[in-house]
């Protein structure tokens, strides 16, 4: 009930003596009846408080039983006038200065009738609102069983509550189909904050001032890169508890849904794994073709092939399992399977997408949820049939490549690799940049002024022509002669030396070259 239905109650003619009309709003959620001077201790929030005014001796005791009163978190104060035949300025000032609502009781109506009265319609609002929640459990429960799908869950609550709600994993793949769009930026500040929260639910912002809660759907899975989540919009903390209670039931709902999704893929689980066995062992068994097939994957469509592995943490495999699979899943068909080498493998038809940027954007993600773990991954490049044998090699290679890079969850693919600089851009930053001082030391201590290193790189652009660098630089010819002669008597190098012109091209691509 509000605090406004005690004014509706005309045979107990309480008046409003305070001047915050909005106050009337608020929820009362029981009652206490209290002539202690400070009652504090015994108030645990949502209460109205009742009182007979006992604990005055003196105008600054209102003072303090009310700043008691309201900062024990009570919706308002009842104060009787049987005492006193009135209700003193002091406590009114009181109440006006700590913005709680004071009710005066007129001496004619007993504390009794009053507490009864607010007891039983108190009593009445909490079943009231737990007959609609059995209500709601039984339609969302009905509606799982027709095999309703999970957006209609959400929308049906989003209509219940007037806020948009998403379903969504640990790599930000959603779940349901919602009525407002969600750049990348908020799907990654959403994962972000669903895995580094210290508890949930918890509230995030994303741009233009939209507030969200995050809630946990289930709580028995060890890692929280594994869940699924809720978004609602709003501050939790501001729900009225139909609301929280219609967001707590959709998570229940959903982790049923969860569960049921998750039988269906232990099932497929073992015939996965078979399928990357076989593939490891001999592609042209007849065997190999029929298991990929159960497994869920058409071999004569275009396909990739993944390698994943968490680094040194084979007791991580059945988490990145889950997320790989996750990942995949808005792709074709997919089969996700252990693989002899430690790793997980996924094949997976592209549908013509380009899947790298889709697995760097999804699976970096995960960071905050993976602890100090490094997650490397290599993609091979599209291939069909028979290929797909020498694909996981691919993919194994690159993920390999991936190793030495200094990202948290690094993505390599092997189409990347078709090229020395490719090669060497992924290497670490330490790495490139002691080779690049190794082999063009020299020239970076000498160079000042001089020109020598812009006129290396055009030099090496041009392919080796001094009448194109001399033009493209807008120097005589003789001056581009003197500084290549000058950058070879430096590195002690011959540019003329297909070999000795790769490391410096190498070399000079290295200085400043962001990792990929």
């Amino acid at each position: 009930m509000q605090v406004k239905d005690l004014l509706d109650v005309p045979e107990f003619g309480i008046r409003l003596l305070t001047s915050d009309l909005d106050a009337l709003d608020r929820t009362v959620r029981w009652t206490f009846t209290t002539d202690l001077p400070d009652p504090s201790r015994y108030i645990a929030g949502g209460e109205l408080v009742i009182t007979g005014l006992v604990w005055r001796r003196e105008p600054g005791d209102s003072e303090n039983f009310v700043a008691a009163v309201f900062g024990s978190g009570a919706t308002a104060l009842a104060a009787g006038e049987g005492l006193l035949g009135h209700i003193p300025d002091d406590l009114v000032d009181a109440c006006e200065r700590h913005g709680l609502p004071l009710l005066a009781v007129p001496e004619s109506v007993s504390f009794g009738d009053l507490t009864e009265f607010l007891v039983g319609r108190v009593a009445g609002d909490r079943i009231a609102a737990l007959n609609s929640s059995l209500m709601r459990q039984r339609q969302l429960l009905t509606a799982v069983a027709e095999g309703r799908a999970l957006d209609e869950l959400a929308l049906h609550t989003t209509r219940e509550t007037g806020m948009q709600c998403l379903i969504f994993t640990a790599t930000g793949r959603r779940l349901v189909i919602e009525a407002t769009p969600f750049s990348d930026a908020d799907v990654d500040a959403l994962t972000h904050r669903a895995l580094s929260a210290i508890r949930l639910p918890a509230t995030v912002s994303l741009d233009r001032g939209r507030e969200y809660s995050i809630f946990a759907v289930g709580a028995s899975l060890s890692s929280r890169a594994m869940r699924w989540f809720i978004a609602a919009a709003g501050n939790f903390e501001e729900f009225s508890p139909p609301i929280s209670d219609a967001f707590g039931q959709l998570a229940s709902i959903a982790a049923l849904d969860r569960a049921r999704r998750e039988e269906g893929r232990l099932v497929r689980r073992e015939i996965a794994d078979q399928a990357v066995r076989l593939l490891e062992e001999d592609w042209s068994k007849a065997e190999t073709l029929v298991r990929i097939r159960q497994a869920g994957v058409d071999p004569d469509r275009p396909l990739v092939v993944i390698s994943a592995a968490f680094v040194g943490r084979g007791d991580m495999n059945e988490l990145l399992r889950t997320v790989l699979s996750d990942t995949l899943t808005s792709f074709g068909g997919r089969c996700v399977g252990g693989g002899t080498k430690g790793d997980i493998v996924g094949i997976v038809a592209t549908k013509g997408l380009d899947i790298v940027p889709v697995l760097r954007t999804r699976l970096r993600r995960l960071a905050p949820g993976i602890g100090r773990a490094r997650l490397v991954v290599g993609v091979s490049s599209e291939v069909t049939g028979a290929a797909l044998e020498g694909a996981i090699h691919a993919a194994r290679h690159a993920a390999d490549v991936a190793r030495a890079s200094e990202r948290q969850v690094a993505v390599v693919a092997a189409g990347d690799l078709d090229s020395a600089l490719s090669l060497v851009s992924i290497l670490p930053d330490r790495v490139r940049r002691e080779y690049a001082v190794r082999v063009l030391g020299p020239v970076l201590e000498y160079d000042g002024d001089s020109g020598l290193l812009e006129t290396l790189r055009e030099f090496l652009a041009q392919g080796g022509s001094w009448n194109r660098t001399a033009e493209v630089l807008h120097v005589h010819l003789n001056t581009v002669r003197y500084r290549i002669k000058r950058v070879e008597e430096l590195l002690g190098r011959d540019l003329g030396s297909t070999t000795d012109r790769l490391d410096v091209f190498l070399a000079l691509e290295s200085v400043g070259t962001p990792a990929t």
